[in-house]
């Protein structure tokens, strides 16, 4: 049986963007199930915390419940009351579409490790490299974690904005901060995995909530506005500061600076490429990957590769956005934000078809709820970008099958 989608409003979010978990319909807790009920209310306490999730029927954002989840990183979903009949046995909850998927397809195939190729993990803070390279034999398949610029700064502590123009005093602060926790997350990788640095992509609305002493643009549309490349190629003091990040990893690291890539975010074409390249300033033996995360970016995937990307990073979450017009955040076009809309298949086809064509390596995000159906209908890329939980879940797999793991079981 295929599955269905009902929709919902999130209320409040956790770590993980896509979970599943059997349903629990009575008050007792059950560890790791989602919790079902029309309301939240503290005699469900107990039953709440032992939740991987919560879908109710009423209630809003600032519940003294909803606090509790949100304090402890329990997703709550809200759906209509008539809906919540329907939830029994396993479900799926995606919190990017603010929706429940019911049932699935009897027999259905499971991803193995070895379907990812060389995988991506994409991360936010230095646990997650930790939980990945304990995550058994398999976590060697993982070659490398993929960070953004502005994680790092939220981490540190720091306003990006802020320090690039304040002076050089706090640009060295500024990459000095980004160059030591880049170095911690250096030291826990295993041999030969490295990191993928997504440079800064600050976008105007997220950089008004983090910014206190820089102007910033008031943009009608921040999502299509003056971020990622475009932003960057404009900016000679994040040249400064990104000079310096890199000074000092080479002071800090030595040869294994080498482990720290750089991918350029947000691209429309290989011009722009070419022309952020040169902005920075790069020295020739560093490389610089690109993320085709535009429609735009889909059609010159050759000539991007041409102009000397080192790889490819598709951002499948963004393209669908932008080749089905439906904000990804937005729950009342749900519906029409569809990971695997036709639209967006053809041009997942297409990048990677070309990548392979002009020999550029190319990584594909993909929830873990697309996986198998990426792994059927498209040409293989070099391998699969996932996020941490649901990376883990797959690496994990082989271990839990093992015959040590059976003989135990047994």
């Amino acid at each position: 049986m295929n599955g269905h989608r009902i929709q919902g409003s999130l209320l409040t979010s956790g770590t993980q963007r896509v979970l599943r978990g059997v349903c629990n319909r009575t008050r007792n807790p059950l560890e790791g199930s989602i919790l079902v009920t029309p309301s939240l209310e503290a005699g469900l306490y107990e039953a709440i915390v032992a939740a991987r999730a919560v879908v109710c029927g009423a209630g809003g954002l600032t519940g003294h419940m909803q606090s509790i989840c949100r304090g402890r990183g329990i997703p709550v979903l809200r759906v209509d009351t008539a809906d919540l009949a329907e939830l029994v046995g396993e479900v799926t909850l995606d919190l990017d579409s603010q929706s429940i998927v019911v049932g699935r397809r009897a027999n259905a195939w499971s991803p193995a490790p070895e379907d990812l190729g060389s995988a991506c993990a994409v991360i936010a803070d230095l646990q997650d490299i930790r939980t990945i390279n304990a995550s058994g034999p398999d976590a060697k398949r993982v070659d490398s974690f993929f960070i953004r610029e502005e994680f790092l700064c939220l981490a540190a502590r720091l306003r990006p904005l802020d320090a690039l123009a304040s002076g050089p005093a706090d640009i060295k602060g500024y990459a000095q901060a980004v160059a030591d926790r880049l170095c911690t997350f250096v030291e826990a990788l295993l041999p030969r995995q490295r990191l993928v640095l997504r440079l800064l992509d600050l976008r105007s609305d997220h950089a008004a909530e983090v910014t206190e002493l820089a102007p910033v643009a008031v943009e009608p549309n921040p999502e299509l506005g003056m971020h990622g490349a475009r932003w960057l190629r404009r900016s000679n003091t994040y040249r400064e500061a990104l000079h310096a990040v890199l000074g000092f990893l080479r002071d800090l690291l030595g040869d294994a600076a080498g482990r720290v890539c750089l991918s350029a975010p947000f691209l429309t074409d290989a011009e722009e490429f070419v022309q952020l390249r040169k902005h920075l300033e790069l020295p020739d033996g560093i490389p610089l990957s690109a993320f085709i995360e535009t429609p735009a970016a889909v059609h010159a995937t050759t000539a991007i590769c041409a102009a000397g990307a080192s790889e490819l990073f598709i951002g499948v979450k963004d393209l669908v956005q932008f080749y089905l017009a439906a904000d990804r955040s937005n729950h009342l076009v749900a519906d029409t934000y569809r990971t695997r809309h036709p639209a967006v298949m053809d041009a997942l086809r297409q990048v990677v078809e070309s990548a392979r064509t002009a020999g550029t390596p190319v990584r594909l995000f993909s929830l873990g709820v697309d996986l198998a159906h990426y792994l059927e209908h498209l040409p293989t890329p070099d391998g699969y970008m996932m996020c941490t939980a649901e990376l883990q879940q797959i690496l994990l797999r082989n271990t839990a099958a093992s015959p040590a793991s059976t003989c135990a079981a047994g």
